[in-house]
């Protein structure tokens, strides 16, 4: 390997390694419960790095006063327009869950794309779906694109199958994979261990990466689809994990899964679609070819990072 090849890896390999610390969602978390009709306490949840109250402001509506962890809303109750600024910077998202005097809850989600709620006096959930849907959809796209294991997984695929049809099916397969695993894990009906899944993420980008790296017909070039399919059944105990953190509404369960699964779909076309515009760009330089092993290399050596740093997680 030249040396300008051997450059071009460290510093991969560094880009990737300050990337990974990032790749979890944060969420920060605020309950408010109405203690007499019309009064409120509200209070933030602690932040593993932060205080969200040192990032985040929350904009009650106007009928409320707001003072040192109270709400004076009247007889009218909290009802209006309830907005969370600051989120996107070192919090993805936010969730506020109101818990009403009658014993009626509800958990409101807010991202970047959907800041702002609508609120009633009670928990009618009056455009709730759409709010949901649009919340959800966002967080799925947002996991996707800083979840940095889960894409060198799917940029892992794409240099062992090339842009060829058998993409298709392969991204088909994985799709479906991690689907089913979401769904299961998300009702409860399929339970593991955080570290044990976070490991196997990291050891199924060790593997696709090291057999890209070379053209031997094992049977992850034979069926890269059957591969994609299987190690995406952890990858969707991984996703399902993540939206644990968020939390999902009981309200519209079903909602909140399948948006959020179609954001991570959207995001996943979109690093695909981008990956094909690079590749369609830079295939008149012969020269670019070069970087391939390059990137591979990189790929593979941040994932046996995370594998080492995951499997000292199980065995502690």
């Amino acid at each position: 390997m030249s040396r300008a090849l051997r450059l071009m890896l460290l510093a991969l390999v560094g880009l990737f390694a300050q990337a990974a610390a990032a790749h979890e969602i944060s969420m920060a978390e605020m309950s408010v419960r109405e203690t007499a009709p019309g009064e409120f306490m509200w209070q933030w949840g602690p932040g593993e790095k932060r205080a969200p109250e040192d990032e985040l402001t929350a904009v009650w509506p106007q009928t409320c006063q707001v003072g040192d962890g109270v709400l004076h809303c009247g007889k009218d109750g909290l009802k209006g327009t309830l907005r969370v600024a600051g989120v996107g910077k070192t919090f993805s998202a936010a969730m506020i869950k109101v818990s009403w005097i009658d014993g009626q809850s509800r958990v409101y989600t807010f991202t970047t794309g959907q800041t702002e709620a609508h609120l009633y006096g009670s928990a009618d959930d009056r455009r709730g779906m759409g709010e949901i849907a649009s919340a959800y959809t966002v967080l799925g796209v947002e996991h996707i694109l800083t979840g940095f294991d889960h894409l060198a997984f799917v940029l892992s695929l794409l240099f062992l199958v090339g842009f060829r049809r058998q993409l298709l099916l392969t991204i088909t397969a994985f799709t479906l994979a991690h689907s089913l695993t979401l769904v299961l894990s998300s009702l409860g009906w399929l339970t593991l261990r955080s570290p044990p899944v976070e490991a196997s993420i990291a050891l199924s980008i060790m593997l696709v990466a090291g057999e890209a790296l070379h053209g031997e017909r094992t049977l992850t070039r034979r069926w890269p689809a059957l591969v994609a399919f299987l190690f995406g059944l952890v990858h969707g105990l991984g996703f399902a994990g993540a939206l644990k953190e968020i939390g999902l509404p009981q309200q519209h369960l079903a909602v909140a899964l399948l948006t959020f699964n179609v954001g991570v779909e959207i995001g996943q076309l979109l690093v695909i679609g981008v990956a094909f515009a690079l590749y369609r760009s830079f295939a008149r330089f012969p020269q670019t070819a070069l970087a391939r092993t390059p990137a591979l290399y990189a790929i593979g050596g941040v994932a046996a990072f995370w594998s080492i740093g995951r499997i000292v997680a199980i065995l502690s």
